[in-house]
C-alpha cells in the first residue's frame, strides 16, 4: 500500500498503539494518564502533526518553541495550544498552526487523530491531529512563539533510540529521544512521532 493521504486517514481509523508505543519515548518516572486527584487541574490541548510528501519521501513539519516560552521553551514541538471554549480539537490545532507558522486552516486536510495523553509537567491533555498538505509549505513563522521551522523526514524515526541527559523540571534525568543534525526531539513530540511511525510501519509494507 502505496503512503499517501487517502491511505493515511484509512489506516487511522484502525485500532492504534497508543501506550506501547508511548512508553518507548515516555521520559522516567512520568505517566500517561492524570492521577484522579489531578481530574480538575487538566488543561486540553491539541496539535497538529502535519504531513507532505517531497521526493517521494514523508516529511512532518516541527517547530523549536521559543526561549521565552511558559511550557516547554527551547523544544522541539508540534505547533497547537490550550483548546478555548468552544472550540473542537481539530479547530485548536488548524488556529494554532496559522498563528505560529502561518498556514491557511482551507490548505490543510485533515487525516484523523493519534492516541491522547497526559503531559504531567504541564498538565496538558494533549490530543494530536494529524494533517495533510499537497506540498511543502511556505511558512509565515510568528517570532513570539517559533523560534524555527523544521522539516523532519518521518524515517529517521527509528530504533535504538538515542538517550541524552537533560535539565528537566524534576532536575537532570535521562530521556529517551531522536537526535535530528543539531535537535534533539523528546518528550510529548517524540511520543506523537512514535506512534505515528508504528502507525505506517505496521500498515505499509513500502518506504513509498
Amino acid at each position: 500500500m502505496i503512503i499517501n493521504h487517502e491511505n493515511i486517514a484509512k489506516v487511522l481509523e484502525n485500532e492504534l498503539p497508543g501506550a506501547k508505543s508511548h512508553r518507548k519515548m515516555l521520559p522516567p518516572q512520568r505517566v500517561l494518564q492524570a492521577p484522579p486527584q489531578t481530574k480538575t487541574q487538566i488543561k486540553q490541548s491539541s496539535v497538529l502533526l502535519l504531513l507532505f510528501k517531497e521526493n517521494n519521501e514523508l516529511m512532518a513539519c516541527l517547530i523549536k518553541r521559543s526561549a521565552h516560552m511558559k511550557h516547554h521553551a527551547g523544544q522541539i514541538a508540534l505547533p497547537g495550544g490550550k483548546i478555548e471554549k468552544g472550540e473542537t480539537a481539530i479547530e485548536t490545532a488548524l488556529r494554532e498552526t496559522f498563528e505560529e507558522i502561518g498556514i491557511e486552516p482551507e490548505k490543510i486536510i485533515i487525516l484523523g487523530k493519534l492516541s491522547d495523553f497526559y503531559v504531567e509537567v504541564s498538565r496538558f491533555q494533549i490530543q494530536p491531529i494529524v494533517g495533510w498538505i499537497q506540498n511543502r509549505p511556505v511558512f509565515k513563522t510568528n517570532h513570539d512563539e517559533v523560534e524555527k521551522v523544521i522539516i523532519f523526514p518521518l524515517k529517521k524515526i527509528k530504533p535504538p533510540f538515542c538517550k541524552i541527559e537533560m535539565e528537566t523540571v524534576k532536575g537532570k534525568t535521562e530521556v529517551p529521544c531522536i537526535r535530528f543534525g543539531d535537535e534533539t526531539i523528546w518528550g510529548a513530540t517524540a511520543m506523537i512521532l512514535a506512534e505515528f511511525s508504528d502507525v505506517l510501519s505496521q500498515n505499509f509494507a513500502t518506504g513509498e
